[in-house]
């Protein structure tokens, strides 16, 4: 049923990378008795639709799952039509805002066709809580909320942490933990992963488990991995997010501007590269950090691009950024120009979709500049007040950061 001939095999390659193991004896006798029956394992891992776009530290608990994939146990993904609609508590210090039923399905669509990327779905068992969820009558809510206590519940950090600096903690929040508990018992799981962030939500699942009779499932969290800051999670909220459906260019472009004390968690939990290779490009990031940069970038991007595009946004990255030359190929910005001329903030939140401040930033900080096509001259525009005009535009490319060009057309 698998690809390995031993439970040891088996156990380097799906804990690549694991943060929190419940626990690994138990982990190796699942893995024994498996193999001795020839039953794959029940592997759940648990989403909530809470955003149309997945950021590409989504990808590290789904890379494990499909490495169970590949060693032939049975990927069990539950779509959390429900427990979206809760929102998940687990790393907040505030209440989630609830989600519609309809902003639920619409991201669970965009959700799928992104996990595809890393996962076999042909292979996935693909299951919506709303299954049993949505028959329950409000006793059985009851009865599910009676197995567990507030005090139990004030175990969880974040919770803890709400409760003593009077953050208010709604008790729709409490419930969360017991719907992804009920989740495990529901499918039988033998398995179940996550993030770190995570783990109490999935020890909730063991203990929902033994309460039914069912052999408790085995936890396996995976670390978060930082944003392109280094610094805070990665999320799109916090603008630090490389979103896996990104232009080539784009994706490219982010990696290579990732602080270099993230390549050595990257390579390790954003590829699929073998230990010895991992450890190889680890080293070579210490004394070619961009190099290996490039490595890192290119892998990436050909994982979810595929090799073509990744090449072209290798060379383009290294033409527009490296060499400083225009890109060939660029989008077109059409600009109307009033009479009085049009302000540069104006202007830079036309091409680029984001707030009026992070475009006062980019101009103060000398990342807009307009440049001469057939010299490839630059003027910086330095002053977020200052105005443009018709001359001033006509014929030019507007560059904003090192990355994006836009040919203006007046």
């Amino acid at each position: 049923m698998t690809q390995f001939r031993s439970v040891d095999e088996q156990l380097k390659d799906l804990l690549r990378g694991a943060q929190d193991i419940y626990d690994e004896r138990e982990f190796r006798n699942l893995l024994r008795d498996a193999m001795g029956i020839k039953r794959p394992l029940r592997v759940k891992l648990g989403i909530d639709p809470s955003s149309p776009d997945i950021p590409l530290g989504h990808t590290v608990v789904l890379r494990r799952l499909r490495a169970f994939q590949d060693h032939g146990h049975q990927a069990v993904l539950i779509i959390g039509d429900y427990t979206a609609m809760v929102g998940d508590p687990s790393g907040r210090n505030k209440t989630r805002p609830q989600l519609t039923e309809q902003d639920v399905e619409r991201n669970a669509v965009t959700y799928m066709e992104q996990a595809g990327k890393i996962l076999d779905l042909s292979r996935t068992e693909l299951r919506r809580n709303g299954e049993w969820f949505s028959r329950m009558n409000f006793m059985e809510v009851l009865r599910l909320c009676a197995r567990s206590t507030v005090a139990q519940m004030l175990e969880r950090d974040d919770f803890d942490k709400r409760y003593h600096t009077k953050v208010p903690i709604s008790l729709h929040e409490f419930i969360y933990p017991l719907m992804q508990g009920w989740d495990s018992v529901m499918v039988k799981a033998d398995v179940e992963l996550g993030g770190t962030d995570q783990l109490f939500n999935l020890l909730m699942g063991r203990r929902l488990q033994e309460q039914e009779g069912q052999r408790p499932q085995v936890c396996i969290t995976s670390p978060i991995i930082p944003g392109l800051d280094g610094e805070q999670k990665m999320s799109k909220s916090l603008g630090n997010a490389i979103g896996v459906t990104e232009a080539p260019e784009n994706m490219f472009g982010k990696v290579m501007s990732i602080p270099d004390a993230l390549m050595a968690s990257w390579f390790t939990l954003l590829t699929r590269e073998p230990e010895d290779r991992v450890a190889t490009l680890c080293d070579a990031a210490r004394t070619h950090p961009r190099e290996a940069k490039l490595a890192l970038a290119h892998l990436i991007t050909q994982e979810m691009h595929g090799p073509a595009a990744a090449k072209q946004a290798h060379d383009t990255f290294v033409s527009t950024v490296s060499r400083g030359e225009l890109p060939a190929d660029m989008p077109e910005l059409a600009v109307a120009v009033p009479e009085g001329g049009i302000g540069v903030l104006a202007l830079v939140k036309a091409a680029q979709n984001i707030s009026g401040s992070e475009a006062r930033r980019l101009v103060a900080q000398g990342g807009v500049k307009l440049v001469q096509p057939d010299t490839q001259d630059e003027f910086s525009v330095n002053d977020p007040n200052a105005v443009l005009g018709r001359d001033d535009l006509a014929g030019r490319v507007l560059k904003i950061g090192k990355r994006h060009h836009f040919r203006l057309k007046t």
